[in-house]
């Protein structure tokens, strides 16, 4: 937009500074949508590989040797990918700190693989360090929504990220699981794990359904809930002790869960897909208008009364500001609980796991929500020193 010295730009070049804005943006949410489909590629081959080592140590090393080598090789060659993304100029310093503390994560791989390959560590404690890898990955993902304005492109933003969630709990409900039937007995503490994934993958995917389209709904309901040999297995473990079966149990589970997994993950490229294409019907709609003076809505209604028309538009320019507003709520909500368990975690020497049962229990006592809790908790944590990192 060009100023002339002593005046001030009109109606016609405001017009064009907006839509010339609007394009920068959904430029950037392009950008953003090739670095969450980079990311979920590598989620996804993470996942992999943490349920073959799972295994593997489980075995004692009898099983999935090859396997956890192909999966070796899928993450190396998606991290290398994704590394390409991350070279290009990315907005906002709280996504670079994330995707350096991501970065940061992965950097240990190479010594857990060294100790998984020599059963130098348990199957619990591999299974927390690719967790925490995985979290660091996901915890990128809310953080690129900060430049979404348009409430449709954001409902599937939420609904992608959501199913991102979901379906992390359900790996790490089939490595508790793998552990407890391989082992032949799951204790309290194990037992209690299987259940917060349970109760928390529901909830990821309730909001996941609540904004995806009807057919992506009929699709994950047939192929992406738990069918009645995961239910069973599921009561075995949470009721009772399995039998000893030399690990032929924890292989169907294995194998059940597994299945599960990868129709998530064909639902969830179905998600990105639909997210690329709003983001490029909501440029092309844009590209429309681009020789357009001015977008006047009396010019394209010019028979109809005034007052009505303003009327109308306030009513749509106020319904898509409550829904972005309702969606940006969800997202924050999500990230204030993560900035909580991070506290709990650096402060009390938390676990994750052991800083979201933390939260779920206070949040219970005193029958609130559990990000209310998380507020309260981040309202004072600088009585605790913390860090100023956190």
């Amino acid at each position: 937009m060009t100023i002339v010295a002593g005046s001030s730009p009109g109606a016609t070049e405001w017009f064009q500074r907006a839509r010339m804005l609007r394009e920068e943006q959904l430029g950037r949410l392009a950008q953003l949508g090739a670095l969450v489909n980079g990311i979920s590629r590598l989620v996804h081959m993470l996942q992999c590989e943490r349920g073959a080592s799972n295994v593997w140590l489980c075995s004692q090393g009898k099983l999935y040797g090859p396997e956890c080598k192909a999966s070796r090789a899928l993450v190396d060659e998606n991290l290398a990918a994704l590394h390409l993304l991350f070279s290009e100029p990315l907005p906002g310093s709280a996504l670079c700190e994330r995707i350096a503390s991501a970065l940061h994560g992965l950097e240990t791989l190479m010594v857990l693989r060294d100790g998984v390959t020599g059963q130098r560590v348990t199957a619990p404690q591999a299974m927390e360090h690719y967790s925490r890898i995985l979290r660091h990955l996901l915890n990128i993902v809310p953080q690129l929504s900060d430049s979404i304005d348009d409430p449709h492109i954001a409902g599937r933003f939420v609904a992608l990220y959501s199913l991102m969630q979901g379906k992390e709990l359900v790996g790490q409900e089939r490595a508790l699981g793998a552990i407890g039937f391989t082992q032949g007995f799951f204790d309290d503490e194990t037992r209690q794990r299987l259940v917060d994934r349970i109760d928390g993958q529901q909830a990821c995917f309730e909001v996941f359904i609540s904004h995806c389209t009807p057919d992506v709904q009929e699709t994950f309901t047939l192929n992406c809930q738990p069918g009645l040999e995961t239910e069973k297995l599921r009561r075995e473990a949470c009721t009772r002790q399995p039998p000893a079966d030399n690990g032929d149990t924890a292989l169907k589970w294995f194998a059940l869960q597994t299945a599960r997994l990868e129709h998530l993950r064909t639902l969830e490229e179905v998600a990105i897909a639909d997210l690329m294409t709003a983001v490029e019907e909501r440029r092309y709609s844009e590209n429309l208008h681009v020789d357009d003076e001015y977008d006047d809505i009396l010019a394209r209604f010019p028979d109809r009364p005034l007052l009505p028309l303003v009327r109308q538009q306030a009513r749509e320019i106020e319904q898509l500001s409550r829904q972005l507003a309702s969606l940006r709520d969800t997202l924050e909500e999500r990230k204030t609980i993560d900035k909580a368990k991070s506290v709990l975690m650096t402060h009390q020497n938390m676990s994750e796991e052991q800083a979201w049962t933390a939260l779920r229990k206070m949040a219970m006592d005193k029958n609130q929500r559990m990000v209310d809790i998380a507020r309260a908790l981040l309202t004072v944590k600088n009585l605790w020193k913390i860090p100023p990192g956190e």
